[in-house]
């Protein structure tokens, strides 16, 4: 049901867009827009401008980053969005606090059951989920690429493994925080916990 959500939050994201006058909040809805992994690609777009691995960004590059990802964003909203995260007013702002307070909030709940389903993937337990993990977790007979011969057994779990992976940087490996911004990205597209949990927990058997 996961490509149904993305699509339900693509269109909730549009339509608020036109409400909100928040800069966070419309710089969010744009990555949200996109679908499940649309502020994962804000990063990884941000991550490769970061030319000297500071993990920081100046006025100049967090523009040109918006840019190069197509955000519609005029340079005082973006000047707004910059002077919000840089907190201490040194004229540049950490990416990774960046991202994480883009993501849409979650409450407790919500995060104790996305960490719930990831260490239960996680079987190896050393906070990264790869192929191997899966083996024993998911069943990939069902799938049906598998069925009809057109994929091997890794085929389906590496297309699997891609749905929570950096859009642009799939390496076949899903750290806790790329599962936790694919389920961010889900989670802003349905209203109560309760309904939330119920689908994890159908999900992944929890």
């Amino acid at each position: 049901g996961t490509a149904r959500h993305d699509r339900e939050m693509a269109i909730q994201a549009k339509r608020s867009l036109s409400k909100t006058t928040d800069p966070v909040e419309r710089l969010r809805l744009q990555c949200l827009a996109r679908g499940s992994a649309g502020i994962k690609g804000l990063g990884r777009v941000f991550r490769i401008m970061d030319d000297d691995n500071s993990r920081t960004l100046d006025f100049k590059e967090f523009v040109k980053g918006l840019n190069d990802y197509a955000v519609m964003i005029d340079k005082e909203e973006a000047q707004e969005i910059f002077r919000i995260f840089d907190k201490d007013g040194s004229g540049t702002i950490d990416f990774d606090e960046f991202l994480v307070t883009l993501r849409p909030p979650m409450s407790k709940a919500r995060k104790e059951i996305i960490m719930q389903a990831f260490r239960k993937l996680d079987k190896s337990g050393d906070g990264v989920i790869t192929i191997e993990d899966l083996r024993g977790v998911y069943n990939a007979k069902h799938h049906p690429k598998y069925q009809n011969g057109d994929w091997t057994e890794d085929q389906v779990f590496r297309a699997f493994l891609d749905n929570f992976d950096s859009p642009y940087d799939k390496d076949g490996k899903v750290t806790t925080e790329e599962f936790m911004n694919y389920y961010a990205g889900v989670s802003a597209s349905i209203d109560t916990d309760v309904y939330f949990i119920v689908m994890m927990k159908n999900a992944w058997k929890l």
